[in-house]
């Protein structure tokens, strides 16, 4: 479980590093944030203001309720739980913070998919009250905290960081911490997440979370903070093939002698410089490029992040919706896809209707031919079905009208992820991951 401690690197500098809060209802998730923005002086006086005067407090006494920092819906309020994504930035002298708290009911895992898609890093919250402990030194894992680390594992988040909360409950006793972190492990290794690391605090009282706590002398590892200061971010983008989703094809305003034609769109993977011989996907037509245009003026190169206009050589036929790629490692074009998904409709899935795929920037018809396999959260285990419901992962088989260029997820996730959409109310009803391509 220490792995991730030792490969922390002390950079001190400000870099951005996006991250979730994941665990069942009620684990803390809220009130850790809250601390985290409170400790770290990362919130305004009228925004503490506020929270002072909100009439839904959940805590005894004056003590202020810190969670009322992100669940900002009048419902949340209502309730006490988190029902949509919560995103707030704040920062220390070492670095730029991005946190999305993300709900724990089973109801709106589709809410956490959305938050985990971006994110570096998840922080799993257990809650020390709720997990079973067995007479025979075994503890039983909540089915939440093995859903969001399924999803976690899915959606291939770096770094893993368990935090057992509520220390206080349970007069920090080591002994259950320890017994938690090792059935955790045990399940983490089944799901093949590797850098995992695990902090005892309490979030309520501010244990371990931004300061030390003394009443943990047993535990000699980093606070919360200082880890999420110190997590490596490395961008495998920068170095995967070059990828450009065109999203809008630029003219001249039609008074000018030359015949200017750009191709506009952010670069997801990869670096372009003049000169490199690009391909367009699907036609598979072969161009150059002469000219990386950008609002501040001309480039020589570009790397992923970046939107630009890029200039051909060629007059070739380029639209919203093709990929430019590198010539030498151009992306695959499927018609036939296997993927996972998440499915995040009320609405069960119909294998009789057709829906729309967001790729990138390309939009076409498509239609679930097979579900293959649904994953059992909890044994993580296989098992055949023949549709899908709200909430359910499965290995699925679609066609699609219009090939897309894609890769697998694995490989680059920008063009290995897509999301199904309801052609008639035009709701998102499930999110994929490109695993296997099968090429036309």
């Amino acid at each position: 479980m220490n792995a991730m401690t030792e490969k922390l690197t002390q950079t001190g500098d400000r870099s951005l590093l996006r991250f979730i809060t994941a665990g069942s209802v009620d684990d803390g998730k809220s009130t850790l944030i809250g601390r985290l923005l409170f400790d770290s002086k990362g919130i305004f006086a009228d925004q503490l203001a506020a929270v002072s005067r909100a009439k839904h407090k959940r805590t005894v006494g004056d003590t202020i309720d810190l969670s009322l920092l992100t669940d900002g819906l009048e419902a949340e309020r209502e309730q006490g739980i988190t029902i949509d994504v919560a995103y707030r930035y704040f920062a220390t002298p070492k670095r730029k913070f991005i946190i999305a708290d993300t709900p724990g009911h089973e109801q709106y895992t589709r809410n956490m998919v959305t938050g985990a898609s971006t994110a570096d890093a998840v922080i799993i919250l257990i809650d020390v009250s709720k997990v079973k402990l067995r007479e025979d030194g075994g503890v039983d894992l909540l089915t939440q905290t093995k859903r969001h680390s399924t999803i976690a594992k899915l959606l291939q988040i770096e770094h893993v960081v368990v935090a057992v909360n509520k220390m206080d409950l349970v007069d920090y006793d080591r002994s259950v911490y320890e017994r938690i972190v090792k059935a955790y492990g045990e399940f983490a290794q089944s799901l093949g997440l590797k850098d995992i690391t695990a902090i005892p605090l309490s979030a309520l009282a501010g244990d371990n979370v931004v300061t030390s706590s003394d009443k943990m002398p047993w535990y000699e590892g980093p606070t919360l903070i200082e880890l999420l200061e110190s997590l490596s971010v490395y961008d495998e983008a920068h170095a995967a093939p070059f990828r450009f989703p065109v999203q809008l094809v630029a003219r001249h305003n039609g008074h000018e002698a030359n015949d200017f034609r750009g191709y506009m769109g952010r670069i997801e993977s990869g670096r372009v410089a003049v000169g490199d011989k690009l391909v367009v996907q699907p036609s598979n037509q072969s161009a150059t490029v002469k000219e990386i245009v950008t609002f501040d003026g001309s480039l020589e190169s570009a790397v992923a992040g970046q939107s630009v206009t890029l200039v051909l050589n060629e007059y070739v036929d380029v639209s919203r919706g093709d990929m430019l790629a590198g010539a030498e490692q151009p992306a695959t074009s499927l018609k036939q896809v296997t993927a996972d998904v998440c499915w995040m409709s009320d609405e069960a899935l119909d294998l009789r209707r057709k829906y729309w795929i967001k790729h990138g920037t390309r939009q076409t018809a498509a239609k679930v031919t097979r579900v293959d396999t649904i994953l059992d959260v909890n044994t993580q285990e296989r098992h055949a079905a023949e549709g899908l419901k709200l909430n359910d992962i499965a290995r699925v088989q679609l066609t699609v009208q219009q090939p897309l260029a894609a890769d697998a997820y694995a490989d680059i996730r920008a063009t290995g992820a897509f999301i199904l959409i309801d052609e008639v109310t035009h709701q998102t009803v499930a999110a994929g991951m490109i695993r296997i391509e099968q090429t036309s």
